[in-house]
């Protein structure tokens, strides 16, 4: 390849509309005209980017396309006072990966308002096997300590734990002293969750109430839920006194049947995390927080590493349901 060559994951339309995705080579002058040039060393996978992979146009409108919602590399070039080469940096979020050309590619150009400095604690393996799915476990966690839920408060529910959220979420929370339920649906996955810090592991059977009830008995000082739908409401209804609900994914559904009383009779707070267009100033708080005082020692646990070549499966498993923990994405090996 020339100086000006990269390696990226393609998804490309043809005429019958029909997606399909294959590993290339691109064109630095592929790229959009922004202000910083990245070297990609590592990605992630994250759902959004495999719905991207096919087509998905919730979330890409433009194919050709490079998905990847997450990136951390080394700054090439910047038009900006604020990036030097040789800069270590994290971009995730924003448009990136969606209808900008993402971090499934060696290279790529994005704003400079798009880019964090690595915090220091972290290198930039570390970061990816976080990615966008443990920044948004983070937000999720740091809004429940700040609606006033404190350890000895009670147990706090992750649902989907065994996903990239969920199970990033689950040993966040353990690593700031919470006692964890884990709901999945993968139970032979028990001792994965107890190993991430949960105290409890339920089917996501035991979250569904079908007697139709206003309230349930409060279980829950506070819940992240990563699936969305039925499961989302009875956690509503099973949350106490001055609980913290937190909610990023839809997975089981993007409707929510509910009723007031969880809310004037109990006061809980339902909160939604918004991981794309978090403002920086909370984005470094949150990368601060992951690097610092919610730094992981399981992270190899979490997450296992594959090459650009061995991505196509993963993306396969991640539709199905099937994926476990996190996938980290290795760009040059």
């Amino acid at each position: 390849m020339s100086s000006d060559d990269f390696k990226a994951m393609v998804v490309s339309r043809d005429e019958d509309g029909k997606f399909t995705r294959e590993i290339t080579t691109r064109k630095l002058d592929s790229l959009p005209d922004r202000e910083v040039l990245l070297n990609v060393k590592y990605s992630s996978l994250n759902y959004k980017d495999a719905l991207s992979a096919i087509g998905n146009r919730g979330v890409t409108k433009n194919y050709p396309h490079t998905p990847g919602v997450d990136a951390a590399g080394v700054v090439e070039r910047s038009e900006s006072a604020e990036f030097e080469p040789g800069d270590e940096v994290i971009v995730h979020g924003y448009d990136l990966g969606m209808d900008t050309s993402g971090g499934f590619g060696q290279c790529l150009r994005v704003p400079a308002g798009w880019v964090v400095n690595l915090p220091a604690g972290l290198d930039l393996k570390e970061s990816m096997m976080y990615g966008t799915a443990g920044f948004t476990a983070a937000q999720s966690v740091l809004r429940i300590v700040e609606g006033g839920v404190k350890p000895e408060d009670g147990k706090i529910l992750v649902t989907g734990a065994t996903g990239g959220v969920g199970s990033m979420a689950v040993a966040i929370l353990a690593k700031a002293g919470y006692s964890v339920t884990a709901s999945t649906g993968k139970t032979e996955q028990k001792q994965f969750l107890e190993d991430l810090g949960a105290e409890e592991v339920i089917g996501r059977e035991d979250l569904t109430d079908p007697s139709g009830r206003l309230l349930l008995k409060g279980q829950w000082a506070g819940v992240v839920d990563t699936v969305g739908g039925e499961m989302l409401a009875t956690a509503i209804k099973s949350t106490r006194q001055r609980g913290v609900v937190t909610t990023c994914g839809n997975v089981a559904s993007h409707e929510l049947n509910t009723n007031v009383y969880p809310f004037i009779l109990r006061g809980i707070t339902l909160v939604g995390i918004d991981s794309a267009s978090c403002p920086m100033e909370r984005r470094r708080l949150v990368w601060e927080k992951i690097s610092g005082e919610w730094k992981l020692d399981i992270l190899e646990r979490i997450s296992r590493t594959v090459l650009l070549e061995d991505l196509d499966p993963e993306i396969d498993l991640i539709l199905k349901g099937g994926q476990v923990g996190r996938v980290v994405v290795d760009l040059w090996n």
